[in-house]
């Protein structure tokens, strides 16, 4: 058998990196599709307040369930929800600017998760591996949660591909256009929760943003149209997710890291090669 072969086959012989391997291919295709709107918005810093302001929903299911999956889950769920429609909605009122909102929901709702979260030694430890993922951690439930919410996603983004391009670009003309510009800056508020939501366990709190930004990022230097940024980036943040799970298995470290380090590494290279801008 030749080297290679037993190189990819030898991690498929444990069940949990089977897991972890599936987890890390939705959970990239899912970010890189969502995240291609979260760049073309300049929303970077919306998807780095999220992924942190989700931390007391983390705590507070913790509490109610003893660190069964399910209220975790859950509570993170409804958490980002709620913050992704608070700074929504402080930011349509008009009476302070969105990038100040994010700042001030975002400081906030990470403080009170800090201050739960200290509340018990063995609670901080039990919630580690959600700051920094846990993808060799995966269940065959938490894999069916992930691919059901990620196919709701991406399904919505689908659905309505042709109103999301127009108020990526311009909301200003979906205005003019009639369209729900409104209803649907909201519900890509959720959709970025949602994904935020479903990729914890595999890169954490933490390392979320990279996922989120990345990819698209590195599709945004190599193609103009937004379907082909949006099948790149997917297939960039796939191959990371696999590629970083084989270099965290044989590398021994940890798995949410790699993932991130080597999508880095693919947008550093073809930025060295690129003469667009981001």
């Amino acid at each position: 058998m030749p080297e290679w072969i037993d190189i990819v086959w030898q991690p498929m012989q444990y069940p949990f990196m089977v897991r972890g391997l599936v987890a890390a291919l939705i959970v990239g295709i899912i970010c890189g599709i969502v995240g291609c709107f979260v760049v073309l918005r300049g929303m970077a810093f919306f998807g780095d307040a999220m992924s942190h302001s989700i931390l007391p929903g983390l705590a507070i299911g913790y509490l109610i369930g003893g660190g069964a999956r399910g209220p975790l889950f859950a509570w993170a769920m409804g958490t980002a929800i709620f913050v992704a429609l608070a700074i929504g909605a402080i930011t349509r009122s008009g009476r302070i600017k969105e990038d100040t909102a994010i700042g001030i929901i975002f400081a906030g709702m990470f403080a009170l998760g800090v201050a739960l979260i200290s509340t018990g030694r063995s609670y901080s430890v039990d919630l580690m591996h959600f700051l920094f993922g846990d993808v060799l951690g995966v269940s065959w439930f938490d894999l069916l949660w992930t691919g059901l919410s990620g196919l709701i996603v991406v399904a919505i983004l689908l659905l309505f591909y042709k109103e999301y391009l127009v108020l990526s670009f311009d909301e200003t003309l979906a205005r003019t256009l009639r369209l729900p510009s409104t209803t649907l800056y909201y519900s890509l508020l959720v959709l970025i929760a949602i994904t935020i939501v479903t990729a914890l366990q595999t890169v954490g709190v933490a390392l979320m943003l990279a996922m989120l930004i990345t990819p698209p990022a590195t599709a945004f230097l190599l193609t103009r149209r937004l379907p082909a940024m949006m099948a790149l980036s997917a297939l960039i943040g796939a191959v990371s997710g696999v590629a970083g799970l084989y270099a965290s298995f044989y590398a021994g470290i940890a798995s949410g890291a790699a993932i991130v380090l080597i999508c880095t590494a693919i947008f550093v290279v073809v930025l060295m090669f690129s003469r667009r801008h981001v």
